[in-house]
């Protein structure tokens, strides 16, 4: 995979100053006389999180010409609901380490952490409701609810090695690609764009969303277990099967592939004998290169709706970022 010419802290530059009011609005935010909710809220901020949603948002509403605070709000909106999906998918998954420090949930416990991330997610549309703008929180609604609707359709096909690939991208769909979308189409709403200007910044997010958790998928098999900060092969651990899987699967012809991914899944676990085994199958069948074409199409497919808009540093910073989404190793 090749690297890409810029690195995120570049990519971000023009917009570091709202993304520090964006982690101020979060903290302020979070504050409660609960003691418990401002220390966990801490101890989410400082985990090392790449802030891409908000940054969209930001970028996308200074593309679209506005000039206002009311952005940042809703970038932290955003922040919120991503980190309320993140705490409770961490206990669904029983996923020990987020970032590479322990989860929420294994260091509060679960029904702490369930509670947090209904009160994030309530605390995030009370926070939309500050601004009477009818239309962007009906999207927020309208992503978060595909979000959810998202996790629970994964859950009825974890542990299913048959999954298809048609099913599998539905649910990457509903649980990153349509915020990701929301995220750059809230930034246009805000700049008062046109309907087709509003229509091309969601699909260049949406097409990013896609590419973004198709590499994600991929660093389960490329990435290296302290950087990503979890564990490899974590997700088929977990029952998920991926894009990789899916194609080895469809090609292998009776190989021993299929057979490794079942192993696993039905233990939830993974001897190195066996992940060493599926490497080579991934490799022998191209399967890992045909999941990484698939996000280099997506990534392509969100450039193009930008050159609507006029050249600019936003329109340069958005360009960047399906490049960097593409050479990313964590």
């Amino acid at each position: 995979m090749e690297r890409a010419s810029l690195a995120l802290s570049q990519i971000f530059e023009p917009i570091r100053a709202d993304l520090d009011k964006v982690d101020e609005e979060f903290a302020r935010h979070v504050q409660s006389k609960v003691a418990l909710i401002p220390q966990i809220g801490q101890y989410i901020r400082t985990s090392g999180g790449k802030r891409i949603r908000p940054a969209v948002l930001l970028m996308a509403s200074r593309l679209a010409g506005y000039v206002g605070d009311r952005s940042i709000l809703y970038a932290a909106v955003v922040e919120f609901i991503h980190t309320a999906t993140l705490v409770h998918d961490d206990i669904i998954d029983d996923s020990d380490l987020r970032r590479g420090r322990m989860a929420v949930h294994s260091r509060w416990g679960n029904d702490i952490t369930v509670l947090l991330g209904d009160y994030l997610y309530i605390k995030s549309m009370a926070m939309a409701l500050t601004h009477d703008e009818l239309a962007i929180i009906r999207n927020l609604c309208n992503v978060t609810l595909q979000m959810i609707e998202g996790e629970l359709y994964q859950l009825t096909k974890n542990g299913d090695a048959e999954i298809t690939e048609d099913e599998h991208f539905d649910i990457m769909r509903r649980k990153t690609a349509y915020l990701f979308g929301g995220c750059a189409q809230i930034g246009g709403m805000l700049g008062k764009v046109s309907s087709e200007g509003e229509q091309a910044l969601q699909e260049y997010g949406f097409n990013l969303g896609m590419a973004f958790q198709l590499v994600d998928d991929l660093l389960d098999f490329t990435g290296d277990a302290e950087a990503v900060g979890k564990p490899i092969a974590s997700d088929l651990r977990e029952g998920k099967v991926t894009l990789p899987l899916i194609h080895l699967q469809a090609h292998a012809n009776g190989g021993r592939g299929p057979q490794v991914i079942r192993d696993i899944i039905a233990a939830r676990n993974a001897t190195p004998e066996q992940w060493h085994e599926l490497l080579r199958c991934l490799k022998e069948h191209a399967s890992i290169d045909y999941a990484y074409r698939r996000a280099v199409d997506f990534a392509e497919r969100a450039k193009k709706p930008l050159y609507s808009f006029p050249p600019s540093s936003e329109r340069d910073a958005l360009l960047a970022l399906p490049d960097y989404v593409l050479s990313r190793d964590r």
